[in-house]
């Protein structure tokens, strides 16, 4: 199969490891810490998952393990919507499990969680993940959104998983397909089964995270995709001077990607969703808000901008949230009334006049287009689909009406040409970047190392991002102990709390205190293009997000007051040439597939070190 130079080169890269994941397998043990509680809802947890709550955070350290030699199957799941890294978690995880046993197996199962239902699965062996290390997307086995959650479901999982003679199962996935590993795992105890179940934190939304799960893998690389795109499109704003750019991005839950994003590329107008709640603005708010940047733009020459609008806006204003819920009633329980209107706009009168007074308002005051994907993108229950909305359209259509009022009243002078863009699709399946190649390969190298502590019901994690793979923590996080209860179609489940933008943390207060300026000056940054080989503060530099959340690396890291003596003394003198090294040169792209395999399983410890 004929493949790209980029393609050639990923493949010859060698993650970087933390030095206790460079150890031979059987010579890391597990360290247990003391019994841990969950975040919220205490007691009814407990009853949840009497055989898994409470258990003690797992750390790896440097100790003999011979279970880790054993022969054993493991079965893998990819889970929800494609991140960047999903296919290293598996390289990692194989390669952990052939250096323990070359005999042992690891199955993944085709689409998700269905394909462990029909008990569709396929060998990956290391000539398979051969052509999937280092690169993006989720295709070596697919994906898919099946919930696990009927009784019927749970024993069909656990014949499936019998049948195959597993010894684990790995769940990648975000927060609701990690609940569902939780689930697995309370269930497989339960019936008196001693099949181990470990989830992998996945998202480019960037809303699994906790004290103990700094970020879920896929985001940096999503971030940078679209940050690259954003600089792009402002260089280009910055140039012809005559449009806003409106660019709603993928997070529909949290605005971590927007944040980030804005904290990348410093645009003239980020909107967070979670602000808006908080301060419980309305559309005609944020409409005005923008169109104040705008006009003062304007009044300097300025006729151009940019503006980053979370996928998830229109859930978080009020008025908008009540007018959601309100026609997803409405459409339900008058399905068949609505079915037979003949015509769009009879559907609007009739919508409209259903509604109680301030959401018709709300409603009214819609451009038609949006009240089109309104009532007709709905899902079999009746629901309105959110996702689809086109808010960058929404706010456009919306802003343009504003400015010709401005302009009527002598309030504005200037131009407004608006363009509007969605990203999403283009930064999941992009090639990773090295900080997730490093981060995802650990955590399925983790997940491995889990299995052989013989632990179940936990999360693979790594911990202290902000500084160099050499000073990363690889551990094992109980899944109850990231849990609550929440309201879900109509009664109380146990969930992982999702993490929206925390409005006191440093992220956001960064982007706060800079964004007035922005929005006033022209100060894009330009990200460019992810680099994957380089100096280290550009190939393997993680998000902002981290760095502000945890700090940026010090002299206090490790090895980092060693280089900078050795900076000292080699200052004024000639530099002499590098040696390729085993952090992905495009020479070592020449090196053939089977003698690149036998190197990785040899000596990639080894070289990471």
């Amino acid at each position: 199969m004929e493949i790209s130079a980029l393609q050639s080169a990923r493949y010859a890269y060698r993650p970087k490891l933390p030095p206790v994941l460079t150890k031979p397998v059987e010579a890391i043990r597990i360290s247990l810490g003391a019994p841990t509680e969950s975040i919220g809802d205490r007691e009814e947890l407990k009853r949840i998952f009497p055989n898994t709550y409470g258990k003690p955070i797992a750390g790896l350290r440097a100790g003999k393990n011979p279970n880790a030699l054993k022969r054993i199957n493991v079965g893998v799941i990819l889970s929800g919507g494609q991140a960047p890294g999903g296919h290293n978690v598996i390289a990692g995880l194989l390669d952990g499990i052939k250096r323990g046993n070359a005999a042992s197996r690891l199955f993944g199962f085709f689409g998700g969680p269905s394909g462990l239902l029909k008990n569709a699965a396929l060998e990956i062996t290391p000539k398979l993940v051969e052509q999937y290390r280092n690169t993006g997307g989720f295709d070596i086995i697919g994906s898919g959104r099946t919930k696990i959650e009927t009784p019927d479901q749970f024993a069909l999982a656990l014949k499936n998983a019998r049948d195959r003679e597993l010894r684990a199962l790995v769940v990648i996935g975000g927060d609701d397909s990690n609940t569902n590993a939780a689930l697995l795992a309370e269930y497989f105890i339960s019936r008196g089964s001693d099949i181990q179940v470990i989830g992998v934190p996945k998202t480019i939304d960037g809303d699994l995270k906790n004290e103990y799960i700094e970020s879920s893998f896929g985001f940096d690389t999503a971030v940078k995709t679209y940050s690259e795109l954003i600089g792009n499109i402002a260089r280009d704003a910055a140039s012809a001077r005559k449009y806003w750019h409106f660019i709603k991005l993928m997070g529909r839950a949290a605005s971590h990607i927007c944040l980030e994003c804005a904290l990348q590329t410093q645009p003239n107008v980020a909107l967070i969703s979670e602000e808006v709640e908080g301060k419980k603005q309305t559309l005609t708010q944020i409409v005005e808000s923008i169109c104040e940047v705008i006009a003062l733009r304007a009044s300097r020459g300025l006729a151009f901008g940019i503006v980053l609008i979370p996928e998830g806006l229109v859930e978080f204003i009020p008025e908008m949230k009540k007018l959601i819920s309100a026609l997803s009633d409405l459409l339900a329980h008058q399905a068949s009334t609505f079915a037979v209107l003949p015509s769009l706009d009879e559907q609007i009168r009739f919508v409209a006049q259903n509604l109680e007074a301030d959401s018709r308002e709300v409603f009214s005051g819609l451009p038609h287009g949006i009240k089109r994907q309104l009532l007709m993108d709905r899902d079999p229950h009746g629901n309105v689909q959110v996702s689809r909305i086109e808010t960058e359209q929404l706010l456009t259509a919306m802003t343009e009406a504003r400015i010709r009022q401005m302009k009527d009243s002598g309030a504005f002078k200037g131009s407004y040409t608006t363009l509007s863009h969605f990203l999403g699709y283009e930064g999941r399946s992009a090639f990773p970047s090295n900080f997730d190649a490093d981060y995802c390969y650990s955590l399925g190298y983790t997940a491995f190392l889990l299995i052989a502590g013989g632990l179940s019901g936990y999360i693979s994690s790594v911990r202290n991002l902000a500084h160099p793979a050499r000073a990363w923590l690889p551990a094992g996080i109980p899944l109850t102990m990231m849990m609550n209860l929440e309201q879900r179609h109509g009664s109380k489940k146990p969930v992982i709390k999702k993490a929206l933008v925390d409005l006191a943390g440093r992220p956001f207060k960064a982007f706060a205190a800079k964004r007035d300026l922005w929005a006033r000056e022209t100060l894009y940054l330009y990200p460019g293009a992810i680099q994957y080989y380089g100096p280290a503060e550009v190939a393997d530099r993680p998000t902002k997000t981290i760095l502000l959340e945890r700090g940026t690396p010090t002299a206090a890291a490790p090895g980092a007051a060693k280089k900078q003596g050795a900076a000292k003394k080699t200052a004024g003198k000639k530099p002499r040439a590098k040696k390729a090294t085993a952090t992905g040169k495009e020479a070592a792209a020449k090196i053939p597939p089977a003698k690149r395999a036998a190197k990785k399983t040899g000596s990639a410890g080894k070289k990471a070190k």
